[in-house]
């Protein structure tokens, strides 16, 4: 019986079906953006614009609040190799928010605000009794960003912008079942993730009032658990309980990749606005990931499973056009490469590329407006077979065929002042 991957919690603080980009990201920020396909850095929609393009928030007209919830379905199912048994997720239902203020004088050329987001978090529970049991049964992963900005407007066609990203908040669930000779224990880890800093740089520049070009850089942050819970249950076996001992706890590191991405605006008129965007993760720094134990565990004080992560691009098309003083309608599709090699899918990222495909409108009244979003995400079906399992030295994982899609539906608020 292997523990070298206690939990495949290959993303351990920040997993699962992630919605709107690849590997364990989400970019669900502003509701706007989400309805032209997620696009934004060459663009200065709203006070969002502090998580596409920090130097864009300088050229956002209005001082204002925005709100914004979204509510991710996804839909999984997974057939083993040499099977034909479909089996579905139990619950996939996430809440990822925003929220955005943006202020500063009226007539000046700085913007200073804050943005509290959720770009990593996700829920799976897989059937009763699937295959992949020992693998992974339940996760359950959250996580809280704080970005205090700054914007400044060089010129009136030049803005620069920089945030502070603290991972103010990150939290972690995974269980699984644990073969025995005559039954099944369960194990669970449950974790707090440290308080860390990175930031978010960004230029933003406007040369005429058909163009816009935008560049922006996330760093990477080491995202760490320390003194996580390890619970066992089911364990009732006096020959094994004591390689399962109570009061274990354990300590993981996983990279936050960074992200570089441009974007370019373009305004044929004034009611009509397009914008393109393409993104390169450099997912190539997840390599392994590795738990440390504070008592053995099956014999062992850590483990340790292989992801080799590849870097990956993502190309994102959106417009919006405003039909009257009052209603704005938005459509927009993107294209993200999955970081996830074959031979190394997880239960808890059961990757591939995806395309994707969003709607959106907005209706304002006064200083008051209603931004509402949706989007289709279709994950390309996903096979691995046990040879490459083994060929690869990843049998801590299961072989199969995943399929996967995601319905997104968002929900903004907005006041200006």
């Amino acid at each position: 019986m292997k523990f070298k991957s206690l939990l495949l919690a290959g993303s351990a603080l920040l997993t699962g079906t992630a919605a709107s980009a690849g590997g364990y990201q989400v970019t669900l920020a502003g509701q706007k953006n989400n309805g032209m396909g997620g696009v934004g850095v060459g663009l200065s929609l709203d006070q969002a614009a502090m998580f596409y393009n920090p130097g864009a928030l300088a050229m956002v007209k209005d001082r204002g609040i925005h709100l914004g919830a979204n509510g991710t379905f996804a839909r999984n199912s997974f057939v083993a190799e040499g099977g034909n048994q479909q089996r579905e997720l139990r619950n996939t239902v996430t809440t990822p928010f925003g929220l955005f203020a943006a202020f500063g004088p009226s007539e000046g050329k700085f913007r200073a605000g804050i943005g509290v987001y959720t770009p990593f978090g996700s829920k799976l529970q897989y059937a009763d009794g699937w295959e992949g049991r020992t693998a992974l049964t339940d996760i359950d992963l959250k996580s809280v960003f704080v970005q205090p900005t700054f914007s400044y407007a060089i010129t009136d066609k030049l803005s620069v912008g920089a945030g502070v990203v603290v991972l103010a908040l990150g939290s972690v669930n995974l269980q699984r079942d644990i073969p025995l000779p005559d039954s099944f224990g369960h194990i669970e880890l449950d974790g707090k993730a440290e308080t860390k800093l990175g930031y978010n740089v960004g230029v933003f520049f406007k040369p005429s009032d058909k163009l816009s070009v935008g560049l922006n850089y996330r760093s990477k942050i080491d995202a760490e658990v320390k003194n996580g819970d390890v619970t066992f249950t089911g364990i009732n076996s006096p020959v094994f309980q004591p390689r399962f001992q109570e009061g274990t706890k354990f300590a993981a590191t996983l990279p936050l990749i960074a992200t570089t991405s441009i974007g370019i605006g373009i305004m044929p008129n004034e009611n009509l606005t397009i914008g393109l965007d393409a993104s390169l993760a450099n997912w190539s720094a997840y390599k392994t990931l590795r738990f440390d134990f504070t008592k053995p565990v099956n014999g062992a004080d850590f483990s340790e499973s292989r992801r080799e992560y590849e870097d990956a691009l993502t190309f994102r098309l959106g417009a919006q056009y405003k039909l009257t003083s009052g209603l704005t309608v938005r459509a927009g599709g993107s294209y993200d490469e999955s970081p996830v090699k074959d031979g190394f899918v997880t239960p808890e990222t059961p990757d591939n590329d995806r395309l994707a495909g969003t709607l959106g409108a907005s209706y304002s009244f006064g200083k008051f407006g209603v931004d509402l979003s949706g989007q289709y995400i279709g994950i390309k079906k996903r096979t691995q077979t046990q040879a490459e399992l083994i060929n690869n030295g990843t049998t801590d994982r299961i072989a199969g065929t995943y399929k996967t899609n995601v319905v997104v539906a968002g929900l903004g608020l907005n006041y200006t002042f």
